[in-house]
């Protein structure tokens, strides 16, 4: 198993996407990227951290490949946004790339490039490719938070 972490706005929504992807293991929702000491969600919404909401992803590489991983981060959010994905505003929202190792890391790069010469975007590609750091786990009502509510909603009828 290998692991991969991405930035792409509120990561509620990053993490649904990544549990549908066939080869995903398995998801958590968490901030990396800031300088404050083990911060919870009130912290890094007070944008007092640096940190970015992210996707931490445990991934088979036999049955889904980092590129594979790569396209869908680029195809749910706007990478030309600076600290913004929708409406929302600020740093932890940023559109970022973790790498874990040397190979994610030139493929994230070339990604990056190839999307950008794609002709796609008519701005610039915003994305941060930056090496991984403390990982600190979201508390539990995050994870897989659009499922709990899924469920909740299926339960109460």
């Amino acid at each position: 198993m290998e692991k991969a972490t991405f930035g792409a706005g509120c990561f509620w929504g990053v993490e649904a996407a990544f549990r549908k992807v066939e080869g995903v293991v398995s998801t958590s929702v968490g901030y990396m990227g800031g300088h404050f000491p083990n911060p919870c969600y009130l912290d890094v919404l007070s944008r007092i951290t640096g940190h970015a909401e992210v996707v931490q992803v445990e991934y088979d590489p036999q049955y889904v490949s980092y590129d594979d991983l790569l396209a869908v981060f680029w195809d749910i959010h706007d990478p030309t946004t600076l600290n913004r994905q929708g409406p929302d505003r600020g740093e932890q929202y940023r559109s970022v790339i973790f790498f874990h190792n040397a190979q994610q890391e030139e493929t994230a790069k070339q990604s990056k490039a190839k999307l950008q010469a794609s002709g796609k975007f008519d701005k610039d590609i915003v994305t941060e490719i930056v090496q991984k750091s403390d990982y600190f786990l979201a508390t539990e009502e995050h994870q897989q938070y659009f499922d709990k509510k899924r469920l909740n909603k299926q339960g109460s009828r």
